[in-house]
């Protein structure tokens, strides 16, 4: 079975729709198999989403690791802010694309980038849920490279399960950078990342 963060040419297209409404704004979204989170919006994801419309984020903002768009789409119409997406996978950019368009989303920009390799610019806010299955030696060299493709004063925010290593990558990374916590709910960490 492909996963969300490869391109599968093999695996059979069949798209769904469903909607989520976030601070009473109705998102329409269409997936597809080979994406994450096919059927719903994921309890991170909105955790993420939610906390971060708290912190009141302004000007240019990266979504990585994008899937079919939801993250950066709600981000963009909720806020003043500019949201570059970004994946791999490209049936997701192309679900990204549509799912812009379709909540008539005119401050974002969808492109295929093989982690940061193709981003040229830096960010005042990276906001991700992240793709942990990738393990963690590559998970980490992400978020090694993510603090190059920040602007000064700029904040990563992610989303991390306890059980899937949420405390001992805030451990691993505090030398690196300002961690808080920002928000907890079901074992899911919203967590916030600033240069030190």
């Amino acid at each position: 079975m492909g996963h969300y963060f490869i391109n599968d040419e093999n695996l059979v297209s069949n798209i769904q729709e469903f909607s989520v409404s976030i601070q009473n704004c109705l998102f329409r979204f269409k997936t597809d198999n080979g994406v994450f989170s096919k059927r719903e919006l994921d309890f991170g994801s909105k955790l993420l989403i939610e906390t971060v419309l708290k912190e009141n984020i302004q000007g240019e903002v990266l979504d990585f690791g994008c899937g079919y768009g939801a993250i950066g789409i709600i981000i963009s119409k909720l806020t003043n802010c500019w949201v570059d997406m970004i994946d791999l996978n490209k049936r997701a950019l192309h679900l990204a694309n549509l799912n812009s368009v379709a909540n008539k989303c005119l401050k974002t920009n969808v492109f295929y980038s093989d982690s940061f390799s193709l981003v040229k610019k830096k960010y005042d806010v990276i906001i991700s849920n992240p793709p942990i299955r990738i393990g963690k030696v590559k998970l980490y060299n992400i978020f090694r490279d993510a603090k190059n493709f920040l602007k000064e004063n700029g904040v990563i925010y992610l989303v991390i399960r306890k059980e899937q290593g949420a405390k001992s990558f805030m451990k691993d990374f505090s030398k690196l950078y300002k961690i808080e916590v920002l928000n907890k709910s079901k074992g899911f960490y919203i967590i916030s990342l600033k240069c030190c």
